[in-house]
């Protein structure tokens, strides 16, 4: 039987990339939903694959969105929970300010869609060891937080030059995109002494480089024979390494700049949105090719977490 493999898309709405940009406009909480989730759906359906969707509260609580975040649950994708209000200062909450937030999330989530959410991943991977006691003590299955990449520290400092964010704004977001030190975290999913299971982000095996569809979307921004190539060589990596990948989408993988003018800061908004699309499905599809892919709870009960010969914890074959 093939090992088991993740697919997972952060839902992030247009406020939340204006808002951590530091873009004027993102107050009204300006969306593209109703453009981007059908196509998404559309995609997923074409390739019989079922995935996680991480929701950001906000959204679910907006009447107008709560339809659309129905359709993924009620087409069998999980849902699981990206934080309230898509802060990447999460490293900064205090214990009460991380139950309500991830808790008021949660409320939001299941009056829409009608599921419980088990899973969470921080905004731009904000994380630390006090939400993931939060996450235990809520009774989640496990955390997707960490982006073990030597590019974290390099996209964080591109991100900040060019945006519009006050110097006191910059300093809240010093933690996005992780620190230099996670390119040396395992690739493997594992168990923290609270038994919650971290999945984390894929990169590329050895050099620790992004995989996710967004930075192969940058790279098709300038060849996109060259993107290919790049995932082929991951998925290679992935497979002489023995690591089921989890593979990470957003909705900017299915959108470009003449569906999103606001974003056109964004990298790879030039790339036409149905070459992404395609570049996606090839993503996807030579993920099956290879892989048992499904959900990051399919994923994660894969897992036991069970104390070993130290009293340390590890991610065990259930």
């Amino acid at each position: 039987m093939k090992p088991v493999s993740s697919i997972s898309l952060d839902l992030d709405n247009l406020w939340s990339y204006l808002k951590t940009q530091g873009a004027a406009g993102w107050e009204s909480y300006p969306s593209y939903l109703e453009l981007v989730v059908p196509r998404i759906l559309e995609v997923l359906k074409r390739c019989d694959q079922r995935i996680t969707f991480f929701i950001v509260g906000k959204d679910a609580a907006d009447a107008a969105s709560q339809p659309l975040l129905k359709q993924i649950a009620d087409a069998g994708h999980e849902i699981a929970n990206h934080s309230l209000n898509h802060e990447p200062w999460l490293h900064l909450y205090s214990r009460e300010q991380l139950h309500a937030e991830i808790g008021d999330a949660e409320q939001a989530i299941l009056a829409a869609t009608g599921q419980t959410t088990r899973g969470f991943r921080g905004p731009g991977f904000s994380t630390s060891a006090l939400v993931r006691e939060v996450l235990a003590e809520r009774g989640y299955t496990y955390d997707a937080s960490l982006f073990p990449s030597a590019l974290g520290p390099v996209a964080r400092l591109f991100f900040l030059l060019n945006s519009n964010l006050s110097p006191e704004e910059k300093i809240r977001r010093k933690g996005l995109y992780g620190k230099f030190s996670d390119a040396f975290g395992t690739l493997d999913p594992f168990c923290w002494e609270s038994g919650l299971v971290e999945l984390p982000v894929t990169t590329m095996p050895l050099l620790r480089l992004p995989v996710h569809t967004t930075y192969l979307m940058f790279l098709a921004q300038k060849s996109e024979v060259l993107a290919r190539l790049y995932w082929g060589l991951a998925v290679w990596l992935c497979r002489v390494r023995k690591i089921a990948p989890s593979l990470l989408l957003h909705p900017t993988d299915f959108l470009d700049v003449q569906d999103v003018p606001l974003m056109h800061f964004f990298p790879g908004m030039k790339v036409p949105a149905q070459r992404k699309i395609a570049l996606v499905e090839h993503t996807l599809r030579s993920l099956q090719a290879h892989w048992q892919t499904g959900t990051m709870l399919q994923q994660a009960n894969t897992f036991t977490c069970s104390p070993d010969a130290t009293g340390r914890l590890s991610a065990l074959p259930a």
